[in-house]
């Protein structure tokens, strides 16, 4: 073969490869830019778009006129990226006079290897304008809730708390999250490679505000009651105490306390939730006197004790009912009384009495109490116990809310039918023991307690709950029998301390001791004093439970009784309660303002 043929050859080979190269890189051109421009587009796009969520306004909580209890702005939170910061030093020294923040922290927070970190959380506006002016690299703001109580830390273990996240952390916040959380929306910024925002759209997605609602309480009834209950914790001694105000036709709660002594040493709540960097903001104005803060827990309805005296409601209510007793009909009370291995006494020790069952509950003899149950028998006391609720749910659905304890048939011992009905061996709430009284107020018709009656939407309309179901528990006759029975409480017996001037009081003492943790039996000298009762008596419109725990004194009567009467007084009034002797016909509460 010539070398001019091969040469030819050579150069045809060479061509072709090189057209076969080209029609490659032509392809792969057309499948790039035809086909596939949307993909490296979007890839392009991702590169410079930075997502952020657009957190939602958290709905508010409101008393029963409006008044915000909590409610939610949206702040600005300091947050830097220290993969763009070049020299961290200068942006700390920067920055650190304008936060507030020592520059050698910020220095330190700002050198990390890391694409986002935390500086400051929730700034005012006049920070977060200083902090923009800077126009520091790596350095951004991004929206977060903030938690707003203007009152202080008012009902606090009713109203709950809220978390970092801004969610509902306990309480009302936890219960109601769906309804008050709203839905976060989101927005897409364009930025540059070192994170610098670029003019240009910016598509989003709305944010929805969460629906608020509009609470039973009464924010004047629900702080006279709280400075009362402190007063006397402060006056007692007592570790705790808790206070519970309702319309006695609807349910409706109208205050609900639950406060605590503080421990030496610590820091009270307002100082912990007082800081803009935390999930909620209190107003600085706490007026709790000094050693007394708000409870951790509402205990009103989530902590249990032996109620004591003011458990005798379901013997008496039943023995009316089962005609075992009348008002007037006379008993032999002794002066102790043996039940399977125990024996039963009375507080004050007497001799052999004769005693008329309105006595007996006016003085609240544990013997006559007794000696009633055992003409009415087990079955029937514990069918009425159930009947007023104790042992169950209250219906609130409350966070962590306890139904009691109440021992069934099964758990009866030969001591059972002197413990039970006196309240010894049975654990119930606050709340339990206001509903069954509060049924005695209303006729004998046992209404569901609540604390919401409406939501309120974003753009501020109100809607209004359905009222709360109520049943008859006891005949309106029994009911009238025992409503006189329970005025001569106050009258003339161990509950004389919750009188109000003007007006008629019924009601009843409770004294109870503590059960030992560590033993069978009780604690020595622990108890707790409770009083609950209605007026005005011959009209009700308002009951009341207050109990007090480790108190000095241990009887209901001389640390409950007092300021069930103060906060009594202060509701009768606020709401325009005619006087007992201008009573001509039943009264109701004035829908809120």
């Amino acid at each position: 073969m010539s070398r001019s043929l091969l040469l030819s050859r050579r150069t045809r080979a060479v061509r072709l490869l090189l057209f076969l190269a080209f029609a490659a890189l032509v392809v792969r051109l057309v499948a790039v830019q035809e086909l596939s421009h949307q993909h490296y587009a979007s890839l392009s796009t991702a590169e410079l778009t930075q997502t952020v969520q657009v957190p939602a306004i958290r709905g508010g909580i409101y008393d029963r006129s409006g008044n915000v209890l909590a409610e939610s702005v949206i702040k600005q939170t300091v947050v830097g990226d220290p993969l763009l910061i070049k020299h961290p030093a200068g942006t700390a020294r920067a920055l650190g006079p304008v936060l507030g923040i020592p520059v050698s922290g910020l220095e330190g927070a700002l050198a990390v290897h890391s694409g986002f970190v935390y500086l400051a959380h929730r700034v005012g506006s006049a920070v977060a304008a200083k902090v923009t002016a800077l126009h520091l690299t790596g350095i951004n703001l991004v929206p977060e809730s903030q938690r707003i109580e203007p009152n202080g830390q008012l009902a606090s273990p009713v109203v709950g708390t809220v978390n970092w996240a801004g969610n509902g952390a306990s309480g009302l916040e936890y219960q109601y999250q769906r309804l008050l959380a709203g839905h976060a929306g989101s927005q897409q910024l364009m930025t540059s490679p070192n994170g610098i925002p670029l003019p240009g759209t910016t598509a989003s997605a709305a944010a929805r505000p969460g629906t608020g609602i509009e609470l039973t309480l009464d924010e004047s009834i629900q702080y006279v009651t709280e400075q009362a209950l402190a007063a006397e914790i402060s006056a007692s001694h007592a570790s705790s105490g808790t206070a519970v105000i309702m319309d006695v036709k609807t349910g409706d709660i109208l205050a609900m306390a639950d406060l605590q002594a503080a421990k030496p040493g610590t820091p009270s709540t307002s100082d912990v939730t007082a800081s803009s960097a935390g999930p909620t903001l209190v107003s600085s104005a706490d007026t709790l006197p000094s050693g007394i803060e708000e409870a951790s827990s509402n205990a009103a309805v989530t902590k249990v004790f032996e109620p004591g005296s003011v458990f005798k409601v379901n013997t008496f209510s039943a023995a009316l009912a089962a005609g075992v007793v009348t008002p007037n009909q006379v008993l032999d009370v002794p002066p102790d009384l043996p039940l399977g291995g125990y024996v039963f006494q009375d507080a004050e020790p007497h001799g052999n009495e004769q005693l008329t069952a309105s006595q007996i509950i006016a003085q609240s003899s544990n013997i006559g109490t007794i000696e009633i149950t055992q003409r009415l028998g087990e079955s029937r006391l514990l069918a009425q116990i159930a009947n007023l609720g104790f042992g169950r749910p209250t219906g609130l659905h409350f966070p962590g809310a306890s139904p009691g304890i109440v021992p069934g048939p099964s758990s009866w011992t030969a001591s059972s039918i002197g413990s039970t009905p006196i309240g010894q061996d049975d654990a119930v709430t606050a709340l339990q023991v206001l509903d069954a009284y509060n049924a005695v107020a209303n006729g004998g018709v046992f209404v569901k307690p609540r604390l919401v009656q409406a939501t309120v939407s974003p753009s501020g309309g109100v809607t209004p709950l359905p009222p709360s179901p109520t049943r008859r528990v006891i005949s309106q006759a029994v009911s009238a029998q025992l409503v006189k029975m329970l005025e001569g409480v106050v009258t003339s017996g161990t509950g004389t301390r919750a009188a109000i001037t003007g007006y008629t009081v019924a009601g009843k003492t409770g004294s109870s001791q503590i059960p030992s943790t560590h033993h069978l039996g009780y604690t020595p000298g622990a108890f707790i004093g409770s009083f609950v009762g209605f007026a005005p008596a011959e009209a009700p419109v308002l009951s009341a439970m207050v109990v007090l725990d480790h108190p000095v004194q241990d009887y209901g009567g001389a640390v409950a009784a007092p300021v069930f009467s103060t906060i009594m007084a202060y509701a009768l009034h606020h709401f325009g309660i005619s006087t007992s002797v201008h009573a001509l016909a039943p009264a109701r509460l004035l829908p809120a303002a």
